[in-house]
Parts: C-alpha cells; structure tokens; sequence
C-alpha cells in the first residue's frame, strides 16, 4: 500500500514538475511584447544607443519578452514638433512611440493630454533613492508625477585652447587661476585684445577676442542665479533688477570693445580657427573641439584643450545649469509599461548609463556612477579631454548647485529673441565703437554704450 501511494506521489511530483515546464517554456517561446522608441541621441551616441539596444533585447529583453525597437531618431526640435502632432491628432501625424526621450517643455504637452505614465507606479522608493535627486526633481511635475525620468544629463563647463593660453600667460604673466570667475575672464580678455591689437599697430581694431558663451540667455540666467536673483519673473526676463543689469552690461561693453565674440553659432566652430581662447557651453559639446586649430593663413597647429568647472561671479554662490532630456512612458497596456521600465531600469543601472553617457560629455543619473565608478573611468579613458572633463564634472557634483530652468510656455522663444536682439544691439554698437577715434575709445565710452544698448534691449 506504502508504495502504491508513494507512485502516485511521485506520478502526481511528475505532473507539476512536466506543467511548471511546460508553462515555462511556453512563457520564454512566446513572441516578445515589442517597445518602440524615439530618441534624439545622434551622431556618436546613435553607434552607442544601437548597441546598448541590441546587447538589452538579447540578454535581459529575451528572458523578461521585451524587444526595444527604435522607430524614429530627430533632432530635440523635430522631435518635439512630431510628438506635439501625434499628441494633437494632427493629420498626418506619426503614431506615439511607447518610449520617449523629451525635455519638460515636450513632457508638459503629453501631460496635459494624460498621456504620460507616472514613473512611480513602476518604480519603488528603494530603486529611486539610487539616482541623484536633482535629477528626480527636474521629472516631476506640479502633481508630483515623475513623468520624465533621467537617463543622461548635462552642464555647463569653461573650454579653454591651453596651448595659445599658455602663450599669453608667459608674457602677460596673467594666470589660469584667473579665469574661475567671469569678471577674471573679462578682465583678461581686454588684456588679450590689446596685446593681440598691438601686434599690428597700422592695423586699427584687429584685436582678437578671447571670449564668448554657446548661450547669452544661460550666461545671464546662470549668473543672475548665482546671485540669488531669478532672471525670468512672471514669464518675461526681469530687465529692472540691478544685478541682471550689471551682468548684461558687462557683457555688451565686452562684445562692443571686440574682447568676446558676437557669433551667432557654436564656440567649438571659433575655437578650431583659433579665434577664441576660451568659452563656455555644455558637456555634450565636448566632442566638437578639435585637437587642432587652422588658422587664417592656413597654418595647423595641435593644441591642448583643458576644461575647467563652469566660472562664478566673484562673491557669488557655485551655481550652474542643469541640462538634457530624459524619458517619457506613454499609457499603454499595464504589462507593456512594466516591460519598458525594465529596459530603463537597465539603460540607466550605473555601469550601463556610465558606459553610454561616457561616449559624448553626458553625466551619469545615479548616484553610485558619480562615485568610484567615475574615478575607474577617468583612470581607464585615454582621451585626455574627456577625461578633463569627467574630472571637472565630478567636482561640479560635489561642490556646485545645479539650476533647472523654469518649465514655462515660449521659454524658447523668449530665449531666442533675447540672444537675437543682444549680438544685433552689441553688433551696431561695435560699429560705433570702432567709429570712435582711438582716444575715445576707453572702457567708460564702452560701458555708456552698453548701458544705452541695454535700455534699448529692455524695451523690445
């Protein structure tokens, strides 16, 4: 009897054991639930993202049934102008993706429509006290919803051609220690642009400048911050505040005198014709400068790039900008959204976002990635500007605060009509400027023009 009863046991063992197999195997066969994603990551990134995706959907995506395919890859601008038709219904309009990535202007519109999923469904208090809480905070919206999760981020960083600095420093004795602050920066470069102007005393004004910002709007923004000041109060810029001013002003004097370049484009396209020194703008440019610089008569020479934490107004507080895109879950299924947060959660686990951000001048979004992860990629990479740069990023982590700009409707717009009206204020009075005769020509005469040029600016 023992033994029938022991068969029947082991037959009824058996069974389970063939069904948990069975279902198991059918679980892993099945067709894999597909995610589809937009992102804005090009050039080097777009190389690293394809791999990422593919080393995901053949380990970790097979064994949880999730495949990740990219459906469509733009530029910030493009991609935010497809999502708003999608999200509108307008004719014509691609379908939404599963996965997006999306600045909070972009996230904004989704959200108001209720499309967006709020990351905190998916993703425990545990798993989210890993990632920096700046980082966090720029995601969440006034409902307390994270709907817009960090996988990269960026700041902003002082570039400097170490090699034509080290020249003028040697015989202006002037020091790199100078340009922690941006009264250090103007200050040396009006001692550029007449040492560079004195080598051809026939030629008038063809002193060189030594320096200019990637963004006027974050110059003030950043440095009105620094100070304690907002720069944009009640969704305009905050032209009465004496402090704005003095940054503003200081800044036309310098683009009126010819010591900072007025150019409508990116530093790094001045810094290859050596016709900068310095200039700050985002970690992500770093890729753009070159290890050379073709000068005018055509003559190459190799440089050296040093990069430096972002300069601070002196007296100031170590504020500086934060930036980057994160990711959007659009509402679907229940079982699609858990799957996509799964690639996520992976996409952005230390060593994979330190592996991904480390290709472009983008910074980690955890906490442990900021720690020996860093240090281990500083020690590995050979490529001496970015790691100049990880150096500097790290210590913007530990010493600096870091300021999201405000979530407000034609923030881009204001932007852009702020930094086209200052290069066209600060070009006409260069112009009159350089009228002037020589004499005339003294820091008191460029700051009563850029104190007239400002008033013309508040105005418009």
């Amino acid at each position: 009897m023992r033994k029938k009863y022991a068969r029947v046991g082991f037959s009824i063992l058996l069974l389970l054991f063939l069904l948990f197999f069975f279902f198991y195997y059918m679980q892993r066969s099945k067709t894999p639930v597909t995610v589809t994603l937009w992102h804005n990551y090009g050039g080097q990134l777009k190389s690293t993202m394809d791999e990422m995706i593919t080393e995901f959907n053949a380990t970790v995506g097979a064994e949880e049934g999730v495949f990740i395919t990219v459906t469509a890859i733009s530029g910030s601008s493009e991609l935010h102008e497809k999502l708003t038709m999608a999200a509108n219904h307008d004719p014509g309009a691609p379908s939404l993706p599963d996965l997006t990535t999306a600045y909070p202007k972009t996230a904004m519109i989704l959200a108001d429509k209720e499309l967006l999923v709020d990351f905190s469904d998916y993703f425990s208090e545990e798993e989210l006290s890993l990632y920096v809480p700046r980082f966090l905070e720029e995601g969440l919206f006034p409902n307390q919803s994270l709907a817009v999760f960090p996988t990269a981020k960026s700041t902003e960083v002082l570039f400097i051609n170490r090699t034509i600095f080290d020249r003028f420093s040697k015989k202006s004795g002037i020091s790199i220690d100078q340009l922690a602050s941006f009264e250090g920066i103007l200050n040396t470069a009006a001692r550029y642009y007449e040492d560079t102007d004195a080598t051809t005393p026939d030629v008038p004004h063809d002193g060189k400048a030594f320096f200019v910002t990637d963004s006027i709007f974050n110059y003030c923004m950043i440095g009105a911050k620094q100070s304690g000041i907002e720069f944009i109060k009640n969704g305009t810029i905050n032209y009465t505040d004496k402090t704005i001013e003095k940054i503003c002003v200081s800044y036309l004097a310098a683009a009126i005198s010819g010591h900072v370049a007025i150019f409508d484009g990116y530093a790094s396209d001045l810094a290859k014709t050596g016709d900068i020194v310095c200039s700050t703008g985002s970690t992500a440019g770093v890729q753009f400068f070159s290890d050379e610089v073709t000068y005018a008569d055509n003559t190459i020479e190799k440089v050296t790039m040093q990069i430096l934490p972002y300069p601070v107004f002196d007296g100031q507080a170590k504020v500086a900008i934060q930036r980057g895109a994160g990711m959007c879950l659009l509402k679907s299924t229940k079982q699609k959204e858990r799957l996509a947060t799964i690639f996520l959660k992976w996409f952005t686990a230390a060593e994979n976002n330190m592996h991904f951000v480390s290709q472009a001048g983008y910074l980690p979004v955890t906490e442990e990635a900021f720690g020996d992860m860093m240090l281990a990629e500083i020690s590995a990479t050979d490529d001496p500007k970015m790691k100049n740069l990880l150096e500097s990023v790290q210590r913007m982590q530990g010493e600096y605060d870091f300021f999201i700009p405000p979530t407000i409707d034609g923030l881009d717009d204001l932007q852009d009509r702020f930094e086209t009206s200052i290069r066209t204020i600060a070009l006409e009075n260069r112009s009159i400027f350089n009228s002037l005769e020589v004499k005339e020509q003294t820091k008191e005469q460029s700051y009563l023009l850029a104190s007239k040029a400002y008033q013309q600016l508040s105005q418009e």
